[in-house]
């Protein structure tokens, strides 16, 4: 093997290395993210849900008033 092949070997050996760290961080981010994301859905849900209780509350109570004006 000549010097310039032995050369462009290490140069090829340490572009996978920085292929394979750059993949490992990708696959950190990404479990990370979609950890991030469950955990968003999640919270997403129960403000929906809270939300929709304020609501119902919020109509009863509108509707309890309007039955004590009618009966003013």
């Amino acid at each position: 093997m000549t010097e310039k092949e032995n050369m462009d070997l290490t140069a090829l050996e340490a572009r996978v290395d920085e292929l394979i760290l750059t993949v490992d961080d990708l696959k950190s981010e990404n479990s990370a993210l979609r950890n991030q994301q469950d955990s968003l859905v999640t919270e997403r849900a129960t403000l929906i849900e809270k939300t929709e209780q304020a609501r119902t509350r919020i109509e009863s109570m509108i509707s309890r008033l309007r039955a004590m004006e009618t009966r003013s």
